[in-house]
């Protein structure tokens, strides 16, 4: 990105949430604050000004480096000169969305990322023009996250283990199916379990769902960041890109209502330091032998 960028041409990464895109931007501003880079984040909740500003600088060419959410795709989002394009979590956008972002320039070099590619994306990396980068090594420091199997007849036997995390310090994912209760399905939601963890737990729990604001998503993120929560209930809202790494464990309710793909994006939300980490996958009553053997 640094070598286009020096060339003189635009960079753009586009995430899927704004939740990610904040946080990449608050690590770039940590990495472009000594060079002379100018960027900016763009995302739906930006206010009206500020992203009419930011757009007559990228048409300008009065910025180098740009991260956005779907805003990006805007078509009043135009560049002077973008050169390359980063896609983080690859498989949460259509073909035409990417195709959307790479047409804003001639020539423009992509890097694609996932964890958990889509099928055709594996079909790419065997039969089409792409040049493939695996990271297969963790990051120094990183151990094993310890996934089990339990359940939901027995949820409350893990109240007391999570008490005593809650005493060291620790923090912990809770993340239900539903944002609330549903006359169709009979499945936990989160805010009942939310109300359920306060009543055990007291004030240390937050909740966090696609329904909230932008700003009271970012306030109850920035709460568990801080430690204001050490428990956050949730629903697949934090699936992609959440990064906390004094969050050692991920509880997921009715595990067997996910895709294979979501619970391991869910799980790859712990084991993100240096502590053990574990993933306590909750299933069902009514779960089949088979449908235990794919949760093992």
């Amino acid at each position: 990105m640094m070598q286009v960028i020096e060339q003189g041409a635009q960079a753009a990464l586009l995430a899927p949430t704004e939740i990610l895109a904040e946080q990449h931007g608050a690590r770039f501003e940590a990495f472009l604050k000594d060079l002379l880079v100018r960027w900016a984040v763009i995302t739906g909740k930006t206010p009206a000004k500020e992203k009419k500003s930011i757009k007559e600088k990228l048409h300008q060419g009065e910025l180098d480096f740009v991260v956005g959410t779907h805003a990006l795709l805007e078509s009043t989002v135009s560049f002077k000169k973008l050169g390359y394009v980063v896609i983080d979590e690859q498989h949460r956008f259509g073909v035409n969305q990417r195709k959307k972002l790479i047409e804003k320039g001639d020539g423009v070099n992509l890097l694609v990322m996932s964890a958990t590619p889509i099928p055709r994306s594996l079909a790419l990396t065997a039969f089409g023009d792409l040049d493939i980068c695996q990271l297969k090594e963790k990051p120094k420091g990183r151990l094993p996250i310890q996934t089990t199997l339990l359940s939901l007849a027995r949820v409350e036997t893990l109240y007391d283990h999570l008490q005593k995390a809650l005493q060291k310090g620790q923090k912990f994912y809770w993340v239900c199916p539903l944002i609330e209760e549903s006359e169709t399905l009979d499945l936990g939601h989160a805010e009942a379990r939310a109300a359920a963890l306060k009543n055990f737990l007291g004030d240390k729990v937050g909740l966090l769902h696609g329904r909230l604001s932008s700003s009271e998503k970012e306030e109850v993120m920035a709460g568990f960041v801080a430690g204001t929560y050490q428990v956050l209930v949730s629903t697949t809202v934090i699936e992609v890109g959440v990064d906390v790494p004094d969050a050692t464990v991920m509880i997921i309710e009715h595990a067997e209502r996910f895709g294979l793909a979501q619970l391991d994006q869910l799980r790859g939300r712990v084991g993100r330091g240096a502590h053990p980490s574990s993933c306590v996958l909750l299933y069902g009553n009514k779960l089949s032998k088979v449908g235990k053997n794919a949760l093992k």
